[in-house]
């Protein structure tokens, strides 16, 4: 199959991305050989746009990905972000300072071992800094070509607005899932207003809503998803009936219910751009059929009806993680 592209602002991208978060360790232990050849792979299927960022594993996930596409440039559309930051001890600060933004620039282009950063995104909103400041500096590495296009993740309906009226925001990256829809009711809109592209990450819900994850004993002692209510307690429970509805669906499609859960992301408009993130070939060859699916209009209602906004238990981050998006 060929691959369709999809445009985020005027930057064209395959149809959908892929997440590469947990080819470092988050998601349990990841191996470095599988994770370099799914990058490799993504590119031989046509996936184009590839997603990083500088908080993830303390930057060895742009390094991981900058020894991925070295000698391949060119077949990549190569997104990362900055301002989640990460100490060390375990403390987390978000900073958007327009003096940072040069710093945190210059060591990703370092780490990716690129010239220029395809697209650029504010990874979380300082609050303490007006938007307008930091979207001003991240202009400035545009007309240094240092960055090709802007991006901005997690913002509010009117830090959106406020972002792009001081440049061009090609994409807004927010969660958007069958079981997290609330970016259905003003931020799509926006987007289709303005131009703005959709980057909708972790598609899958973690992957739990490809029906791999019935209990938390299949996760490693390591792996965060531990921590997140979704996957905890009474939630856990009440999540899966969901999943069970769309396993059902699936099967009627003659899918899987991660080709089902993306291909219905494709439906809703055309900006949105799904974002799987996976560390092994077999899931991203899985994920990369969603594309070709057409399900059918009976597919797609029951799914709006199984999962209406708000359908799942527990929020999809803890708390100290739930204050830092929508900002």
């Amino acid at each position: 199959m060929s691959m369709t592209t999809r445009r985020l602002g005027t930057l064209e991208v395959s149809a959908i991305g892929l997440g590469c978060m947990s080819m470092t360790p988050i998601y349990g232990a990841p191996d470095e050989g599988e994770a370099i050849a799914t990058l490799h792979r993504a590119a031989e299927l046509g996936v184009t746009l590839v997603d990083s960022s500088d908080a993830y594993a303390f930057g060895k996930n742009e390094e991981l990905v900058g020894r991925a596409i070295k000698g391949r440039r060119d077949r990549y559309v190569v997104a990362t972000k900055f301002g989640n930051v990460r100490h060390p001890d375990g403390k987390q600060e978000v900073v958007g300072r327009p003096d940072y933004v040069p710093q945190a620039c210059e060591a990703s282009l370092k780490r990716l071992g690129v010239d220029v950063i395809d697209l650029y995104y504010i990874h979380r909103i300082d609050t303490s800094v007006p938007i307008e400041e930091t979207v001003g500096a991240m202009a400035r590495l545009v007309e240094q070509g240092k960055v090709r296009h802007l991006g901005i993740s997690e913002a509010a309906p009117q830090t959106l607005r406020r972002a792009h009226a001081t440049h061009p925001m090609a994409a807004l990256q927010t969660e958007y899932s069958l079981w997290t829809r609330d970016v259905e009711s003003e931020l799509l809109p926006i987007c289709m207003e303005l131009g703005i592209g959709f980057v909708a990450y972790s598609p899958l819900g973690r992957g739990f809503l490809t029906g791999t994850v019935p209990t938390l004993d299949v996760l490693g002692p390591t792996d965060r998803r531990r921590d997140m209510p979704r996957f905890q307690g009474d939630n856990i429970g009440h999540n899966l009936q969901l999943v069970n509805k769309l396993q059902e669906l699936a099967r009627n499609e003659n899918c899987t219910p991660a080709q089902l859960a993306i291909a219905w992301l494709l439906s809703r408009r055309p900006l949105v751009v799904p974002l799987p993130g996976t560390k092994q070939r077999r899931w991203l060859e899985e994920n990369v059929k969603a594309v070709a699916l057409a399900p059918s209009a009976e597919t797609l209602a029951a799914l709006d009806s199984a999962f209406p906004a708000g359908a799942a238990k527990g929020t999809r981050y803890p708390e100290p993680q739930m204050k830092r998006v929508g900002l």
